[in-house]
């Protein structure tokens, strides 16, 4: 096989067709990318099968065919190759024995490849009911969502979000059993029944870098255990998590005795300031005290090595019963980080029960619950 190609073309592509290839595979092949040449594109695939990424580079005056054929070369070797080349353009050529020679300008690199005849195959989604979503709208969703889902594998359902499609609706839902995120939105687009998908948080991840700003329809086609992401000339396939997603709607308080709006750049600079502290602390706690009466909202954090903090904090409004309540202050961060309006209100019930996050915006469906941490 043999071409020429626009070195930013090609690179643009092999860098998000890497998103794919991990070092940790327990399949050595895969920790190569495979090339595949036909007279009419180039097809550029990459998988750890968890996700599988595939690109295909239709013949122009940016890629010019030669002859045609397939090879496997070692992904991290032949990236480094292709960003340290001096030309605009480069040459590659598969000579005998699999060996690949590649040139720009006065450089010129031999590496050994492999036989991408003994490449996996990649996941076939056979569902004929696809359908469509906007980029910005799986972008947003990704964002408000993926942060909560959970890293740890002792219960593998937890570590995707569960996206349900019903009515001309879409809820997304994450928990990692301490926090969760929900995010509802009316959709023009979407499945014209109801469906059920759970996908890796890790895959949604590596999706939304490669939608970045990008303002498009994406369409989506899913089978048992498969899902299929396709953004114009890219293919993104995931894997799905098997079973059924917990009922997290009951988690969800639907009174509370204590109320306060804050505007989150306040909000988030005074728990930067105490978390300078309880960082260095085992526990990594901090202390709201709210008192309406007063109209004072006070957050402390401590470290027995290192210090205490104590801040008062401006408050929008309040309403209700005084309150004293400790929680994690980076679950609070990763939720504001999240929200999608200046001012939030959060909404407390008790000093041991979850205390909830919601734009300050009634007609926005966005919801955060945080658990808090017994101190005594």
């Amino acid at each position: 096989m043999k071409f020429v190609i626009n070195r930013n073309l090609f690179l643009e592509n092999l860098n998000n067709v890497m998103r794919a290839i991990s070092s940790r595979t327990t399949i050595p092949i895969l920790t190569g990318i495979k090339l595949d040449l036909s007279e009419e594109e180039l097809v550029l695939t990459g998988s750890d099968t968890d996700i599988s990424i595939q690109i295909k580079l239709a013949a122009s005056e940016d890629l010019q065919i030669s002859t045609t054929g397939s090879i496997v070369l070692p992904a991290r070797f032949f990236s480094e190759i292709v960003k340290k080349l001096p030309g605009k353009d480069f040459s590659f050529e598969v000579t005998e024995n699999f060996q690949t020679l590649i040139k720009s300008e006065n450089a010129e690199f031999t590496i050994n490849g492999l036989d991408a005849n003994n490449y996996p195959r990649l996941p076939e989604v056979q569902n004929d009911d696809s359908f469509t979503l906007d980029s910005k709208v799986i972008s947003e969703l990704i964002n408000q969502t993926t942060f909560a889902v959970a890293i740890q594998e002792s219960r593998p359902i937890l570590t995707g979000v569960h996206f349900a499609f019903a009515a001309g609706k879409l809820k997304a839902v994450a928990t990692d059993s301490h926090r969760l995120a929900q995010r509802e939105i009316e959709l023009t687009d979407g499945p014209t029944g109801e469906m059920n998908l759970i996908i890796p948080g890790k895959s949604l991840t590596e999706l939304s870098r490669i939608i970045g700003e990008t303002s498009t329809k994406i369409s989506v086609k899913s089978s048992e255990n498969q899902i299929l992401f396709v953004i114009g000339n890219i293919s993104f396939y995931s894997r799905l998590l098997e079973g059924h997603y917990p009922d997290t709607d009951r988690l969800l308080p639907e009174t509370s005795t204590t109320d306060v709006t804050f505007d989150i750049a306040t909000l988030s600079s005074s728990l930067d300031r105490a978390s300078l502290l309880t960082h260095e602390s085992r526990n990594n706690v901090v202390k709201l005290s709210i008192n309406p009466l007063n109209n004072t909202v006070v957050i402390k954090g401590n470290s027995p090595e290192i210090g205490n903090v104590e801040e008062e904090i401006a408050a929008k409004a309040m309403s209700g019963d005084e309150l004293e309540i400790s929680f994690n202050p980076d679950y609070l961060r990763d939720a504001l980080r999240a929200s999608i309006t200046d001012q939030v209100l959060m909404k407390f019930t008790q000093p041991l029960r979850p205390f909830t996050v919601v734009p300050n915006q009634a007609d926005l469906k966005f919801v955060q619950l945080i658990t808090p941490v017994r101190t005594f």
